[in-house]
């Protein structure tokens, strides 16, 4: 079912009420409404390949959430021209199955870089300084026993991955005047203040490990028992980029046996990827529910950038963030179609 040339375009969107509201907005879904006829997903939940397809039936554009996976049984009944992913993340989109069918596949710009590298450092302090159990018993009623904090000037960062969040954490690490240790084997970096070693050695000097190693088969469970051997009891895991890069029951054993002192895990294995709650329900852990790019700024990023990728499809070009250009062949179906 396609709309003749003299139609406007339809657009799905994936999102469910609360993952519209927080995840993409009021703002980009009203420029979104000035381009196209737009669709809500008004079903309540996620919607995997049966549903998908009978919800955007008819739909040149879907933009996907990040939660919504497209898989090849998908792509081979959808009528869809192009899914636009708001998310940087696509491991759950069967690319090549949409490049067999002729349908563009994009995905947005990390616009969560400022927002995930504070919550590192608010993590880190809290670890540092123990705040939550302070707190926590303080808000209870009852004076916490005390713990002696550690500084972070002075102490060793590790960061795993140099990417885009990588490089700020840095930046804000040398600016608490700390040490910064960087492993990336895909990466030269010559950076003032950052010295490159090996995963091995990161593990055995740092104070603070932060996980920011891209998520793939390569990386599955980066961090594992061998891992967590290598670092000092003294030291603190983070972790706010995929819980697929831990090996959790490793890391769970690690923290009850106090090889290492503590962790602060944005990710995990649960839906969503938000952590367990039985690994956040260790006294050594802060845990929150993947919370890392949830501020104005950062999800309005890449909400507006779908939307500049709609536009930019309907004037007859190709975004910049197209991962299948060469393969879309049903982008002409958009012909006529802008507002």
């Amino acid at each position: 079912m396609h709309r003749m040339d003299d139609r406007m375009a339809t657009i799905f969107l994936t999102h469910d009420p609360d993952t519209l509201r927080d995840f993409y907005g009021e703002k980009a879904l009203a420029a979104l409404r000035e381009l196209a006829q737009v669709r809500i997903n008004d079903t309540g939940k996620l919607l995997a390949t049966d549903g998908l397809v009978e919800q955007s039936a008819g739909c040149e554009l879907i933009v996907a959430d990040v939660n919504t996976p497209a898989a090849a049984a998908f792509f081979d009944r959808a009528d869809t021209a192009a899914l636009l992913r708001c998310a940087v993340d696509v491991r759950t989109i069967d690319i090549d199955a949409a490049s067999r069918n002729g349908i563009l596949v994009t995905n947005a710009s990390p616009g969560f870089v400022d927002s995930v590298s504070e919550l590192i450092f608010g993590a880190m302090i809290d670890l540092a300084r123990h705040v939550t159990y302070a707190a926590s018993a303080y808000h209870a009623g009852t004076l916490p026993a005390k713990r002696m904090g550690i500084e972070l000037k002075g102490s060793t960062i590790g960061i795993l991955g140099y990417g885009s969040i990588g490089n700020r954490v840095a930046d804000i690490a040398m600016a608490f005047a700390m040490h910064v240790l960087v492993c990336d084997p895909h990466k030269s970096v010559s950076a003032a203040g950052v010295e490159q070693v090996s995963m091995e050695t990161l593990l055995e000097r740092s104070d603070f490990v932060v996980c920011l190693v891209i998520a793939n088969a390569e990386t599955e469970n980066l961090m594992d028992a061998a891992a967590f051997a290598r670092m000092p009891a003294s030291a603190y895991f983070i972790n706010a980029s995929r819980g697929n890069l831990v090996d959790e029951a490793a890391l769970r054993e690690a923290l009850r046996k106090g090889r290492i002192a503590g962790a602060a895990l944005d990710v995990g294995r649960a839906p969503g990827q938000m952590p367990t709650h039985g690994i956040a329900a260790l006294p050594n852990v802060i845990a929150t529910p993947h919370v890392g790019g949830l501020t104005p700024p950062a999800t309005q990023a890449q909400a507006l950038e779908t939307v500049e990728q709609v536009q930019t499809l309907l004037s007859g070009r190709l975004p910049h963030n197209a991962l299948n250009a060469e393969h879309a062949n049903r982008l002409a179906r958009l012909a006529g179609q802008a507002r």
